[in-house]
């Protein structure tokens, strides 16, 4: 077997898996604020945010970009060291608010040696964020690397 046919179950395309939950509070969004300096008032201020056609105030896009990172992290260094090499056409499709739960829907759909580093597997992991009722909030595909 070439090292492109040995790989672990995570790195096979198709393979696919749902996160825990979480749910966003109003003490995330405005640490978020804090650290990114990103004082949006429909983040902030209810009273602006109430007169948005989303009627309240919605979580930064980068905040639930963030958290769903976490989210699908694996701290389990036995399957090996994927490194994130960054991410594709990512797309905020719906609000998140706060007391919403979102969690991410993965799945492998490209595992290849890189073209350009000799012993690296490229992976990429298609993202889906849900929240509670089911509804898309947002995509992204995910690049990330390992060495073989």
């Amino acid at each position: 077997m070439t090292q492109e046919e040995i790989r672990p179950e995570c790195d096979r395309v198709g393979y696919s898996y749902k996160t825990r939950g979480r749910t966003i509070s109003e003490a995330d969004i405005i640490f978020h604020a804090g650290q990114t300096g990103d004082l949006f008032p429909a983040h902030l201020d209810a009273e602006a945010a109430s007169k948005t056609p989303y009627g309240q105030r919605i979580a930064h896009g980068t905040l639930t970009l963030s958290i769903a990172m976490g989210l699908k992290f694996d701290t389990d260094l036995s399957k090996g060291l994927r490194i994130s090499y960054g991410y594709d056409r990512v797309r905020y499709r719906k609000p998140v608010f706060i007391g919403d739960t979102i969690s991410v829907d993965v799945e492998v759909t490209s595992c290849e040696m890189d073209p350009k580093r000799k012993g690296v597997r490229r992976i990429i992991e298609t993202m889906n964020v849900v929240n509670q009722r089911g509804e898309s909030v947002m995509s992204a595909d995910h690049v990330l690397i390992r060495w073989v």
